[in-house]
């Protein structure tokens, strides 16, 4: 047994799926939902399907998740804009700088 189908055996993974991407952005995203996937299993010792499956989350509840986190989602566009408020701001005062000397 090699090292990841025993690594896959204590976390509860059950199989795997290869897959070829055409779009290293989708890959990168896929990537990315896994390893997601893996912290979440990691912090609360069950998965998303576990919830579901075993009722230990209803529906109120994932509505709820869900709502939060677009509201999250919607204070990092904001925070995101600032900043690159920010950034622009500041590259005018450098370009003026520059004029200036």
């Amino acid at each position: 047994m090699s090292s990841r189908e025993i690594s896959d055996a204590k976390n509860g993974i059950t199989s795997r799926k290869e897959y070829g991407f055409r779009d290293p952005v989708v890959r990168n995203v896929v990537d990315k939902f896994v390893s997601r996937s893996d912290v979440g299993f990691a912090k609360y010792g069950s998965s998303l399907d576990d919830e579901r499956r075993l009722k230990m989350k209803g529906l109120t509840k994932y509505l709820n998740d869900v709502q939060e986190e677009l509201m999250d989602a919607v204070l990092y566009i904001q925070a995101a804009r600032d900043e690159l408020q920010d950034m622009s701001e500041e590259a005018l005062i450098d370009r003026h700088r520059d004029e200036e000397i």
